[in-house]
């Protein structure tokens, strides 16, 4: 595979003390400029030995990993596609419904470091299947809680965190263990692009599931079907490729685990992946208090401009800004990461910091836009889909870039702590607080909102 198609080679040791890697964007012998002695990126023969996976193969692993993706965040956003109905049966306020969501991601982020230990050490297929099957079925519990027992959901969308732990810290990983450089980027782009297009689809789901059975609790049933379709695709379909082959000197011997102290110190002082954890926090704290206000928002604006009714008891709210925003965050999640991974290609060859520049110009562009579709919520809803369009846009060019980044500053021993680690970071410092934070702020005292105003 030659030109660009070339990516780092590791040794042992991402520890600065020990060196450069070979092959670090930005350093002779990357990104097509290959250093005296490497050997060049393996070809599809190549990759299809080291593996033991035709490209196919390969491939479909991909789909089936993206399609888990997807699934992962349609439920998580399904919940905020009917949040105004939730208020309701259960008869609390905006800080309690916040609690849904910090409640889900504490626990999500809690146990990330525990798969991503056994995830560099253990068949990551089965770790994936068995996390996926308990969120399947602990998902389907919650749908059948009575209105009197709200901790009880709380509980249960905390016990989701298992599954999605499980699966979010591993599944780069392999795809990682697939494919190289430019390659690797491509398919980084896919799996990230089932992050918005799920959100997406759980608002509609939710909205539209709803207003089918006349019922919200039936929204939360939909996506433990698919669960069991996905334990089943990860059990048939994907194979335990093996860690960093594709990635070795041709006559380095495999990569061997280190302890779990010796992981946490060279990714400590490893300052790549540290800066970019940091920026991704600033994602995650924007999108997770964004992802669960902004249909209730949107439907508070629009009862205030008088171009619908306000929630009633007993009633079920309007669930067309659920579908809205839904449909929004799908396509500015496909053009996002699309323009990210693409002008990052691009400028790569001019600017070997092109990923990070590229995820600093998305994130601070998006703040602007954000601000001008608060402040026009009060004079015109096309305005603010039009800003939070944009916006959403934005900071979707981070998602898969960072993802890269990571897998090319971290040997693949200690990836999926790696990816614990930058999830526990993201979430304790970003979304979640944040949606409880911006409940607390938009209603600190007050119980469910029946008027729809602020």
């Amino acid at each position: 595979m030659a030109g660009s198609d070339t990516a780092p080679f590791l040794s042992q040791a991402d520890d600065p003390d020990d060196g450069p890697m070979p092959g670090t964007p930005g350093l002779s012998g990357s990104l097509g400029i290959p250093k005296s002695g490497e050997p060049e990126v393996p070809d599809q023969e190549g990759l299809q030995r080291i593996t033991g996976l035709s490209p196919g193969r390969s491939a479909l692993i991909v789909a089936v990993l993206c399609y888990i993706n997807l699934l992962n965040y349609m439920d998580r956003f399904t919940v905020a596609g009917v949040l105004p109905d939730i208020e309701h049966f259960f008869s609390i306020g905006d800080s309690s419904s916040g609690l849904i969501q910090t409640v889900f991601i504490s626990s999500y982020m809690v146990l990330a470091p525990v798969f991503g230990y056994l995830g560099d050490r253990y068949n990551r297929k089965y770790l994936m299947c068995g996390g996926i099957a308990f969120w399947s079925l602990v998902t389907l519990g919650s749908s059948f809680i009575p209105r009197e027992r709200f901790w009880l959901l709380l509980l249960t969308r905390g016990l989701v965190g298992v599954g999605e732990a499980s699966y979010s810290t591993i599944a780069p990983t392999l795809i990682a263990d697939l494919f190289v450089a430019d390659q690797r980027s491509r398919m980084l782009s896919v799996f990230y692009f089932a992050i918005p297009v799920g959100s997406g689809l759980g608002y509609i789901a939710g909205s539209k599931v709803k207003d089918a059975a006349g019922d919200w609790h039936w929204a939360l049933r939909v996506t433990p079907g698919l669960g069991v379709v996905a334990v089943l695709l990860l059990f048939l379909v994907v194979r335990e490729p093996p860690r960093g082959a594709v990635e070795r000197h041709l006559d380095s011997p495999p990569l061997s685990p280190t302890s779990w102290w010796a992981d946490l110190r060279a990714l400590a002082r490893n300052p790549s992946f540290i800066l970019s954890s940091l920026g991704f926090t600033a994602v995650a704290f924007v999108t997770g208090s964004l992802a669960l206000w902004a249909p209730a928002f949107l439907l508070r604006s629009r009862v205030v401009l008088g171009e619908t009714p306000p929630c009633l008891p007993g009633e079920s709210c309007s669930s067309s800004d659920s579908l809205i925003f839904g449909l929004i965050t799908c396509l500015t999640g496909v053009l996002g990461v699309g323009l990210g991974v693409e002008i990052s290609r691009r400028l790569r060859r001019s600017n070997p910091r092109a990923d990070p520049l590229v995820c600093a110009a998305g994130l601070l562009g998006s703040a602007p836009f954000l601000f001008l579709a608060l402040a026009c919520a009060r004079g015109s809803i096309v305005a603010t889909y039009i800003f939070i369009f944009i916006g959403e846009t934005l900071l979707s060019m981070n998602w898969a870039i960072v993802a890269d980044i990571l897998l090319y500053v971290v040997i693949p021993t200690r990836r999926s702590t790696a990816e614990a680690f930058q999830i526990v970071l993201s979430h304790l410092l970003g979304d979640a607080g944040s949606p409880y934070l911006i409940g607390l702020v938009c209603c600190p005292r007050r119980g469910p909102r029946m008027t729809g105003s602020w």
